[in-house]
């Protein structure tokens, strides 16, 4: 996938640069086409995302709709939601690598 396709929100990432290297979260805000603000809902709240250069994150396939929908209609998503999409995205990337694997 290239990375230079434009990041959308409610977008699952993973981070590739960084303290939280190899970790997964989603977009919550688009500053611009260089910056992104992302959170997980565990350790990085909605309320203190972090700002992120997109060359350092890896674009994932996989939007969530719920963090899209809340983000639309109130302008905010809850942590919660942001830890179920991080963990659903975990979960569909861990069956994957186990199909690979057999």
């Amino acid at each position: 996938m290239n990375n230079s396709s434009n990041p959308q929100l409610g977008q699952l990432v993973k981070i590739r640069k960084g303290r939280n290297a190899d970790q997964a979260a989603v977009i919550v805000a688009i500053e611009d086409n260089r910056f992104v603000y992302i959170a997980d809902g565990d350790k990085r709240k909605f309320d203190q995302p972090k700002k992120k250069n997109i060359l350092h994150l890896e674009l994932q396939p996989m939007i969530s709709s719920e963090v899209v929908n809340s983000l639309n209609e109130s302008g905010r998503v809850t942590n919660g939601k942001l830890r179920y999409a991080v963990h659903s995205f975990l979960e569909s990337t861990n069956i994957q690598a186990e199909e690979k694997g057999d």
